[in-house]
């Protein structure tokens, strides 16, 4: 399979290259600093000589976006916005113009375009976008608005030979350093990983091997399109995920912190309380019943894993 990773550099790129490579798979990835003889240079805003790697391929996964690990400052919440809009328009307009454009294009997404809820799971059919809920900061609703906009700018382009899926991703977990598991674990390990604000809120994430066979296997069905979640089954409160993290390392204190306490902690980090304190619940509807097979549904296991995984890479 010929594939092409726009934006390919990314915790969540690299995943993939990595994997797919590993895995016989033709990858080029599309960067703004290529520094492999399988990148190509692309500023993720204008069409050029990087579109002629898309003519003959057979996947485009678009990955392209200023990370939300961040301060939600106006300025970085536009920055998040446009580039995310502008990269997804690009690849249609590249796309639209190959003269063998690629079967299918995978569009990253993110589970964030649901609303904050503890009561029930989202999936496809029956999750309700966010953006209206009461007593949530308001600027919430700017990072639904941000996910709507993005699987609107593929909604748009006019690839007609090309299948389009928009992958509504939670949290993908894996061992590399400066993902979103190595900073849960860096707090587990720090005794300071408990109960944030209750620990209620709902996390949802997926193993990365999960991720990358998912990704897999919705380049290869050819009867899917539109939104597909990418999360593990069982999305669980936050105090049970951080607890089973902290059993898998072997260290069972977690100390809680107030709302107030993460947004001090947020700010020290440079990121911000909404990736901790809005409750995503949300359950892969589409891929169960395709036929996926998770070979990591549920956490406890899932953590050990990427724990043992760790372990290994520091000990080689």
């Amino acid at each position: 399979m010929r594939c092409v990773i726009a934006g390919g550099t990314g915790q969540v790129g690299r995943i993939l290259d990595r994997a797919l490579t590993a895995a016989g798979h033709e990858v080029t990835v599309l960067t703004r600093s290529p520094a492999r003889n399988r990148e190509v240079y692309w500023d993720a805003v204008t069409t050029g000589p990087w579109t002629r790697v898309l003519h003959g391929s057979d996947v485009v996964i678009n990955l392209a976006g200023r990370s939300v690990s961040c301060r939600y400052t106006d300025a970085n919440l536009r920055t998040m916005m446009d580039s995310r809009v502008r990269s997804a328009e690009v690849i249609g307009e590249a796309v639209a113009a190959c003269a063998r454009p690629p079967a299918v294009w995978l569009q990253m997404s993110t589970a964030t375009v649901y609303a904050h809820r503890y009561d029930a799971p989202h999936d496809e059919a029956t999750g309700v976008i966010g953006g209206r809920e009461d007593g949530v900061p308001g600027y919430w609703a700017y990072s639904v608005l941000i996910a709507r906009n993005w699987e609107r700018a593929q909604e748009a382009a006019d690839t007609p030979h090309t299948r389009k899926v928009a992958l509504r991703s939670a949290m993908v977990m894996s061992p590399d350093r400066g993902g979103v598991f190595d900073w849960l674990l860096w707090m587990a390990r720090l005794g300071v990983g408990g109960p944030v604000a209750g620990g209620a809120q709902y996390v949802s994430w997926i193993h990365d091997r999960d991720f990358v066979r998912a990704v897999e296997f919705l380049a290869a069905r050819e009867d899917l399109s539109g939104p597909v979640n990418l999360a593990a089954p069982e999305p669980l409160p936050q105090r049970e995920f951080m607890r089973e993290l902290r059993g898998a390392w072997g260290r069972r204190p977690g100390l809680p912190a107030t709302a107030w306490m993460a947004e001090l902690g947020a700010f020290a980090l440079r990121t911000d309380t909404e990736l901790l304190l809005k409750s995503r619940r949300v359950v892969p509807g589409r891929l169960r019943e395709a036929g996926f097979d998770f070979r990591h549904p549920r956490w406890p296991r899932a953590a050990a894993d990427l724990v043992r995984r760790v372990r290994a890479a520091r000990t080689a």
